[in-house]
């Protein structure tokens, strides 16, 4: 059975590595992440971008990549979660966000980080305002904001979770 789609080639930039891709141009870059290239950090929520379990870094702003196509990220530098861990900002906010246990099912948690990644690569001390901001579009069900902000907070002070 043939696909019922063009078949386009375009290359790729995530996390650090070039990616030649044969496949339809439309198909969201979270599908393709997933699918293609085995990048499973970056979750599939509600598909509609109003959860941000989707958000990956691309040329360093926070991005949902749940329905915009991928080949629209062609020349771009993607950065997932599982990107995150190599740089020196995203391995801190990991390493708070375990230290404070901010994670409960888990599933919003890569979204959450790479949204504090953004925020703290333009914003080195912000403010509590700048992150609700940072944090507004994401939707975490379990209940553990208050873990989530101390551990943001912990990672603004270069890892020493405050007592807040």
């Amino acid at each position: 059975m043939g696909a019922n789609y063009p078949m386009v080639a375009y290359t790729l930039r995530v996390n650090g590595k070039r990616h030649e891709l044969d496949t339809d141009p439309a198909k969201p870059l979270i599908y393709v992440l997933r699918g293609e290239l085995g990048l499973t950090g970056p979750k599939i929520g509600c598909a509609l971008e109003q959860c941000a379990a989707c958000a990956v870094l691309v040329d360093g702003e926070h991005t949902l990549s749940c329905n915009r196509a991928a080949s629209e990220f062609e020349g771009a530098e993607i950065t997932t979660i599982e990107g995150l861990a190599e740089d020196a900002i995203g391995a801190r906010i990991q390493a708070a966000f375990m230290a404070e246990n901010a994670a409960q099912c888990g599933y919003c948690t890569p979204g959450i980080i790479v949204a504090v990644a953004s925020l703290l690569k333009s914003n080195a001390g912000p403010s509590d305002a700048d992150i609700s901001d940072a944090l507004a579009d994401h939707l975490c069900r379990c209940g553990s904001h208050n873990r989530v902000l101390r551990a943001v907070r912990g990672a603004i002070s270069g890892g020493q979770a405050d007592a807040a």
